[in-house]
């Protein structure tokens, strides 16, 4: 029991050493303004802005907020024209009604498109990469929700057992 507690204190000191207070960070970055000249450009990045403090967001501090979705067939255009330097290909709306459907990040079919020097090639491995995404996102839908249904099923059972266990008392 003492070594368990005795672990833990020194666990959360060593924490608390390396964590870094609010009041810090908002130093240290109204201090990377003073000190900067002209032109340029701090970008942090966040999986979860609510969580951040409002001194944080503030303008002044922060003065742009770009939201980083999933690919859009709008951006899948863009990225084709940029890339391909192609705006129309036979597989395109395949793509798009693809896109529309499965979470994939620009960055994921950027990569797709830089695979090959050929069109045609790097258009047909992108289909094959969203239909296989495609495939898996529902594979995961079905096992989640046999998951539920076992749940469900479970819980009736049990129910039921329970219910049968307690007419045999009554019966005794």
């Amino acid at each position: 029991m003492y070594q368990t507690i005795s672990h833990e204190i020194t666990a959360t000191s060593a924490y608390k050493k390396h964590q870094l207070t609010l009041s810090a960070m908002l130093n240290f970055i109204d201090g990377i303004w003073s000190t900067c000249c002209d032109g340029r450009i701090i970008i942090f990045t966040t999986n979860h802005k609510h969580k951040i403090d409002p001194a944080l967001l503030r303008p002044g501090r922060m003065d742009m907020h770009l939201n980083l979705s999933y690919c859009t067939p709008s951006g899948f255009k863009i990225l084709a024209s940029n890339y391909l330097k192609v705006e129309h290909h036979p597989l395109f709306d395949s793509i798009e009604n693809l896109i529309s459907n499965v979470e994939v990040t620009p960055a994921e079919v950027a990569e797709k498109l830089t695979k090959n020097d050929t069109t045609d090639v790097v258009v047909e491995e992108l289909l094959d990469f969203l239909e296989k995404k495609k495939i898996q996102r529902d594979e995961a839908k079905a096992v989640k929700k046999n998951e539920g249904n076992e749940t469900k099923d479970d819980k009736e059972k049990e129910e039921k057992s329970n219910k049968e266990d307690s007419n045999n008392k009554d019966d005794e």
